[in-house]
């Protein structure tokens, strides 16, 4: 029982660094966390607290890096 307890209080603890971890990933995709994606966006990854990370779509033809 002592075992189960340990592994409840390292979980809880290890529980934001997580979450964390999804933001930050979002963020080098050029992504923002919200609630739902708009119709020009994608979702590309997840966030926390069951946000979702949406980046906004690039119409054909044109590029970030040749602009």
């Amino acid at each position: 029982m002592r075992t189960f307890f340990f592994l409840l209080a390292v979980l809880f603890f290890l529980a934001p660094a997580r979450n964390e971890f999804f933001d930050e990933r979002c963020y080098n995709l050029k992504g923002k966390c919200a609630n739902s994606c708009q119709k020009n966006e994608e979702l590309v990854a997840l966030c926390q607290k069951t946000l979702k990370c949406c980046k906004t779509l690039q119409p054909c033809g044109k590029n970030e890096e040749n602009d």
